[in-house]
This record gives C-alpha cells, structure tokens and sequence, in this order.
C-alpha cells in the first residue's frame, strides 16, 4: 500500500465541481474512474478542498491510498490515458501514510481573472469575469490591502458551511494588469471559507465602480455581516493555482 499525493489541473467548465454528487459529473468521479480503468483499482481520492462548478485548477493536490504495481512515477501516464483532455495529472509522489491532502495543506493560492472591457470576449469567456463598467483601480487595490492580515471573514463566506471558525489569515494579495483588458489577482491564505475569493472580488469590484464604499467594505469586515459585502462574482473567473504543505514539494 502507498499513499500518493497527486497534482491536477482541470478546466472545470463542463463539470460541477470538485466533489462527487448524484446529479452532476464532476473531477472527484473522473479521477476515481481512471484508477478503476487503470488497473482495476477502487480508490478514494481525497481532495485539498472542494472546487465550485465552472471553476478551474492549475495545482489542485489530493491523496489516494493505493494498492497498485503501477510505478508511482508512471501514475501521470496512466492515469491521464483514462482522464477526459480537460483534466491532467502533472505529478505524483509518495507521502507518510498518515498524509491527508486536506488537514495537512498549510495555505493555498487563488487566482481570479476580471476582463475589463465593453464587450465580452467569447473566447475567453469561460475563463474570466467580464465587466464592462470603468473601475477604479486606485480603489480596487485600496480595497483588497484592507483585507489583508488576519480577520473573520464570516461577513465574505457563502451560506451552507459548517467551518469551527471562520477567522482567516490572507498572507499575500497580489494585483498583476495582463494587458489593458485582463488583470490577475493572486490571494494566498492559510485557508478560505465558501466562496469566499468569490465574495472577495465582487466587493471590491463594487468598490472599485462606485457601487459600494470602502466604508461599507470595513463594516462587513469588522461585523461578519455578508449583506454589507458585496455580491458574489461569478465562478469561471477563479484558477486554484497552488497547496502548500510542509513537504519538500
């Protein structure tokens, strides 16, 4: 028996989400198929975390205890000769037994992608927000610096989670203009709440166009109210780019 920690990214367009469920195809159920085609193997794969429908992965990581001969350095081809084109296993490495993807992750990275511009781009468009009004990138920026740091983010998480505790350390948020038309936001945290990138860049989108204040933005933060945030921006928009664990990875 091994337990192998794997990395996979999947364009999450034409599934509903991460997680098994019984009435969407979704990455979980792909992944698990692929063992069983593989070789036969029954497995359960343990994700890092769930992943929303429409949303993308670079780097997500799960586990799989696996009773297997095939070399785990040859589980990428394997695998990915059984996986849908949208889903590709990049790497795969033997961990402790007692490793878990999602108890032992100590941060991850997001990436959400906002296309300014008059119109859509039907290309990309499965891949960013579009957002047609003017921001104000001054304010934009302003925005995401207030909620850096460690805080409770209950007021930026979504109904329908039950969590211990909703406070957060957001370590790093970084703002990158890809052209005149894309810009990039990385926010790296020990941990996220449901939605909570989502809620995140929908309030400082409203900040940013003049829909919300920086005042208001301070108050859902301060009194864990989510009707003084702003709305939730839409899933396409958001890559998970990186797991981090105390692991020599």
């Amino acid at each position: 028996m091994r337990n192998i920690l794997l990395t996979i990214a999947y364009d999450g367009t034409n599934y509903c989400g991460w997680q098994i469920q019984p009435n969407g195809v979704t990455i979980e159920e792909k992944l698990q198929k692929a063992f069983l085609g593989m070789d036969g193997s029954r497995v359960k794969v343990i994700g890092s975390g769930r992943t929303d429908a429409r949303v993308h992965a670079r780097g997500q990581r799960a586990n799989v205890v696996l009773n297997s001969t095939v070399p785990t350095d040859r589980l990428p081809y394997a695998l990915n000769a059984k996986l849908p084109s949208d889903i590709v296993v990049k790497n795969a490495k033997e961990v402790p037994m007692d490793f878990h993807a999602r108890y032992d992750a100590l941060g991850k990275t997001y990436r959400y992608r906002l296309h300014t511009a008059e119109f859509k781009d039907p290309i990309e468009r499965n891949y960013h927000y579009h957002v047609s009004e003017d921001l104000d990138i001054a304010k934009f920026k302003a925005a995401l610096e207030t909620l850096k740091g460690t805080h409770d983010f209950k007021g930026f998480m979504a109904s329908g989670s039950s969590v211990k505790t909703t406070v957060r350390t957001i370590d790093e948020i970084e703002v990158h203009t890809v052209d005149s038309n894309n810009i990039d936001v990385y926010i790296s945290a020990d941990g996220f709440l449901y939605n909570m990138v989502r809620i995140i860049i929908g309030s400082v989108v409203d900040v940013a166009r003049g829909k919300r204040t920086m005042e208001q933005l301070e108050e859902a933060l301060k009194h864990q109210k989510r009707k003084q945030a702003g709305h939730t921006a839409p899933p396409q928009g958001l890559f998970l780019e990186e797991v981090r664990y105390g692991l020599n990875d």
